[in-house]
């Protein structure tokens, strides 16, 4: 009986261990479901915000065209390839920092109300990109803990719960500020 008992309270253990491990990977996928809705908002204005800085910096053709060459790279990258869609993302905003940054130097551009308007939005996407990375790194390090932590870590392989990559910038270059040289 006693015997019997203690068998229940493992086998209860062990489904509460793997439901856990289940929570934390569909909290890591709706969180990363998360940053693929910000980046694929903030790509959608890259087309308009290029048009609207092409009337004003045509010899800049060069940054434009590198920036949908970026855009386009990104958004082809398998959504489930963090590490991937990371670094592509980081090249697409140090891009995007050449583009305001050329706002500086045509006074018309960075008075246009369309680029202004842009420009905010774009700000705005990039303030929530960050705060779903922080929460999409958050669910991954939970995960993380409970894949390598003794006693979830015996149900983790079997049943192939793995660790989840973080989204983070993993080229110090891409963490510069943009030059830009006239």
């Amino acid at each position: 009986m006693i015997g019997l008992a203690i068998g229940a309270a493992v086998i209860l253990y062990l489904i509460f261990i793997y439901n856990g491990l289940v929570k934390a990977r569909q909290v890591k996928e709706e969180a990363w479901s998360g940053i693929d809705v910000q980046l694929k908002r903030r790509a959608d204005l890259i087309p308009n915000l290029i048009e609207t800085v092409k009337g004003y910096a045509a010899h800049e053709k060069g940054t434009l065209e590198q920036i949908v060459e970026l855009r386009n790279k990104a958004q082809s990258l398998p959504t489930g390839d963090v590490a991937a869609r990371a670094q592509a993302e980081g090249l697409l905003s140090q891009a995007l920092g050449k583009v305001f940054a050329l706002a500086e130097a045509y006074p018309d551009l960075k008075a246009n109300q369309n680029f202004s308007e842009l420009q905010q939005s774009l700000e705005t996407i990039e303030e929530e990109i960050q705060m779903s990375r922080r929460y999409y790194n958050g669910a991954a390090r939970d995960l993380n803990v409970k894949v390598e932590s003794f006693p979830s870590n015996l149900i983790a392989g079997p049943f192939g719960f793995a660790k989840a990559p973080f989204f983070e910038i993993t080229n110090e270059a891409d963490r510069a500020v943009p030059t830009v040289k006239f």
